[in-house]
């Protein structure tokens, strides 16, 4: 059984009296694209630098696997790592620079590389220091895709790419993944991690709330259901999963429904039902659940 791509016990960072990760324990299985959600200042950024050896922790450990963090050159030789920053240097041009990432990472797979500059409409002729936020994204993610690294860290990657480019980023992932590789994905765009991950771990206030398969996570929430009848509206306040049950016009019904949609669905069959809508919730919902309203 192959060692897990990341792997932390306890790992604990404090900065005086403020706790940045408290006792995080976490494993992320070889070949699997995990998301790592949290608001600024829930400890992602820690938990990334104490990763990459650039923090040492207060307490606990960290392996990339099975190397311990702290030996950074060891470690570093399984991963490439995207900043949500990045700077480059200004005089290089771009195909300069990678050449450099390249030479300083575990090797790089040059043929990829140039089907990914084009994929991602990069011009490597200029020089880094004209590039746009986007185009210097775009660089950090060419030179992170095209390494034999078997994990890639990435923190915000598509933070000032558009569209069409974020759906390059994402056919990217699928094709990390068809090789095996791990993907340790950190953003704000839900839609994104929705799209690519296989699970998320949700961070709040340095602690872990919750890891879960993306369907799994949906399940512990509730399905928001709209009803319209042609004839009387039944009685479903009384119905196992069903709650919040509103009026909201003539005839027409919205609830909230978890657990098994059995019982609702025997009373709504029992009634002349013209209309009927469910929707699950986003993750962006179930997130916000987590935190509350005064996220």
């Amino acid at each position: 059984m192959s060692a897990p791509a990341i792997r932390t016990e306890h790992l604990t960072k404090r900065y005086g009296p403020v706790s940045a990760l408290d006792g995080l324990d976490l494993t992320v299985p070889a070949g699997e694209v995990f998301g790592f959600l949290g608001p600024n200042g829930a400890g992602k950024s820690t938990t990334i630098r104490l990763l990459l050896g650039l923090a040492r922790p207060t307490s606990g450990r960290a392996w990339i696997f099975d190397i311990d963090a702290a030996d950074v050159a060891a470690a570093h030789q399984r991963l490439a790592y995207v900043p949500a920053d990045v700077a480059l240097w200004p005089r290089l041009t771009g195909a300069e620079v990678l050449e450099l990432l390249g030479a300083v990472g575990p090797g790089v797979d040059r043929a990829y590389r140039d089907e990914l500059v084009e994929r991602f409409a990069l011009d490597l002729s200029k020089p880094a220091g004209t590039y746009s936020t986007g185009n210097r994204q775009k660089v950090a993610l060419v030179a992170a895709f095209a390494t034999r690294a078997p994990l890639l860290v990435l923190d915000e990657p598509t933070s000032g790419l558009d569209p069409l480019m974020e759906r390059e980023f994402r056919r990217a992932v699928a094709d990390a993944r068809a090789d095996g590789r791990t993907v340790f994905l950190c953003s704000h765009q839900l839609a994104e991690v929705e799209a690519v991950c296989d699970r998320v771990g949700i961070l709040r206030a340095g602690r872990l709330v919750d890891v879960a398969a993306v369907p799994d996570l949906r399940a512990l929430h509730r399905t928001e259901v709209q009803v319209r009848f042609a004839g009387p509206v039944p009685d479903l306040d009384h119905v196992p999963g069903v709650q919040a049950v509103e009026r909201t016009g003539e005839g027409a019904v919205r609830f909230t429904l978890s657990g098994p949609p059995g019982p609702a669905l025997r009373q709504l069959a029992a009634a002349d039902v013209s209309a009927v809508s469910m929707r699950e919730p986003t993750l962006e919902e179930i997130f916000l659940d987590y935190y509350g309203e005064d996220r």
